[in-house]
């Protein structure tokens, strides 16, 4: 047992039959579900690890986020892009609401802290002043 991984997992409330574990995974892939269908949100930013797996034709449902979760609460780090002529400030409030609302009802989790990275903005194709700008 020693050498075997060991998963971080959130352990609920034991019920009279047994106990609830939830693994940071699950909380990640349900926050970046969430935060990816919000209109204004073109893609979520992922790092080295997502980038691979995409290259390896796997899709990263975790892609631009990162969990803390403790025994009953949880902080989620959301890293995005945004489509231009957004307002980000509301696209940003929108997926903190969204994903509070969808860890807390599905895991029965306490969300303290959502933070949203907007990490860049995307243009329509075709916009012939966002190609001059990248010339």
């Amino acid at each position: 047992m020693e050498n075997e991984e060991k998963i971080s997992e959130n352990v609920l409330e034991g019920t009279s039959i047994g106990a609830v574990k939830i693994a940071n995974d699950v909380v990640a892939t349900i926050a970046g579900l969430a935060a990816a269908d919000v209109e204004g949100i073109a893609g979520m930013s992922g790092g080295v690890a997502g980038g691979i797996a995409e290259m390896l034709g796997r899709k990263n449902l975790t892609k631009g986020v990162k969990v803390e979760v403790g025994e009953t609460d949880a902080t989620i780090e959301i890293f995005c892009i945004v489509e231009y002529g957004t307002s980000i400030t509301n696209v940003a409030s929108n997926v903190q609401n969204r994903v509070k609302n969808a860890v807390e009802s599905m895991t029965g989790l306490t969300v303290n802290a959502i933070n949203v990275h907007v990490q860049g903005v995307t243009f329509p194709q075709g916009n012939p002043k966002a190609e001059k700008t990248e010339e």
